[in-house]
């Protein structure tokens, strides 16, 4: 068994910036899909359903590799990936390269994500791991309210091509901070070294646990609902109900805000709740935003507020589920966090990226089939809670 290690207290802000990497590249340039289309041809989701594919396989990828080598190889290696990936967007002439290009970004960055998880369960478990994990959500919430509003003001000054080079000084900064600052969490002894075939089992015993299958589908829909906002939330607000860049990017802010706040009051209200009570109630919460989401879509006349306020709702409760879904889905497998943390990443956004899909085949100008796809998510997570053991 895994012995729990103090750290440093600056530890988690280092690992916030790098599990920021993936919500940063998605919403920085979200502002830019109309100028990203009108330049390059095409709907811009189609990269954004590119970037999520790498996102989902990348973590299979460094989840196994940091399992046996350790932490820091597999993020310097993510990390470069992700910056060289950044300058390939940067000069895309058409679509089709940029979406290539965005499939590579995804699967470099999707080792800040994943491997960050594992630190977590390296260094701590229970209420202890969702303390810490609400801690890098605090510093990761903070890239979804400052990234649109930065990515609008950027595309606004010098185009949209810029915010790719942007990310590129970011990706290099992460490797610069993760080669000098670092400690490897997963001594020498606890690597696993398995050939294809054990790995492969290792893979079918996580996903086969019960309670692993039904946090991480639980948190997986909750995560498809995110991106089933995130591909369409640009067409609903600046489209068809006119928003600047900049005012999407501050009612983009005001969402992760409060999502941000949920995840900090989240470690306050365990102690007294439990887990299993404050992951049920983020999820009504969920349940009866989107709800509310469609049957104003449905309407279509209410004008925005009507589609913003249920989606500050509903990005605020993931907040409550989010960080206990993590540490449920990974508490029983301390020996293998990075195949579970990789497995639970992949189911994720293997989800998030046929949300991210859908959401941009079946846009008919209206914000029906992002509400209707979101309240689809919202039920589903909803079953999986029913379906999950309970913890004490």
């Amino acid at each position: 068994m895994l012995t729990h290690m103090p750290f440093p207290s600056w530890l988690p802000l280092l690992l916030g910036l790098l599990s920021a990497v993936g919500p940063l590249s998605t919403d920085m340039y979200l502002p830019a899909f109309p100028a990203i289309e009108a330049a390059l041809g095409g709907r811009a989701q189609v990269t954004l359903a590119t970037w999520f594919v790498g996102l989902a396989f990348g973590q299979m990828t460094w989840g196994t590799l940091s399992d046996r080598y350790g932490r820091r190889i597999p993020l310097l290696l993510g990390t470069g990936l992700f910056s060289a990936g950044t300058i390939g967007c940067a000069l895309a002439p058409d679509l089709p390269t940029l979406a290539v290009m965005r499939l590579i970004c995804g699967f470099g960055g999707s080792a800040g994500m994943v491997i960050t998880r594992a630190i977590v369960r390296d260094l701590a478990d229970g209420q202890a791991a969702a303390r810490l994990m609400s801690r890098l959500t605090l510093v990761m919430g903070a890239a979804p309210i400052l990234a649109p509003s930065l990515g609008g003001i950027v595309m606004a000054a010098t185009g949209w091509q810029a915010i790719f080079w942007i990310l590129m000084v970011y990706g290099a900064l992460c490797f610069a901070a993760v080669a000098a600052f670092l400690p490897e969490t997963l001594p020498e002894r606890a690597r696993v070294k398995l050939g294809a075939g054990a790995i492969v089992a290792r893979y079918a015993h996580v996903i086969g646990e019960r309670s692993f299958i039904t946090h991480t589908l639980m948190g997986g829909f909750a995560t498809a609902g995110m991106f089933a906002y995130l591909g369409g939330s640009p067409g609903v607000f600046i489209e068809v109900f006119h928003l600047t860049p900049p005012q999407y990017g501050s009612l983009f802010g005001v969402c992760a805000a409060g999502f941000i706040a949920a995840s900090q009051i989240n470690p306050r209200i365990l102690p007294r709740f439990g887990a299993d009570r404050v992951m049920r109630f983020g999820v009504r919460i969920f349940c009866l935003s989107t709800a509310c989401m469609l049957a104003a879509a449905i309407v279509g006349t209410w004008g925005f507020l009507s589609i913003g306020i249920p989606v500050f709702f509903c990005m605020s409760c993931q907040g409550f589920t989010m960080p206990n879904t993590v540490v449920g889905a990974l508490s029983r497998h301390a020996g293998h966090a990075g195949a579970a943390s990789a497995l639970m990443g992949t189911l994720h956004f293997s989800l998030g990226a046929v949300s991210g899909l859908l959401v941009g085949l079946l846009t008919d100008g209206s914000a029906r089939p992002m509400a209707a796809l979101m309240f689809g998510c919202a039920i589903c997570a909803a079953l999986c809670d029913l379906g999950r053991p309970k913890r004490q």
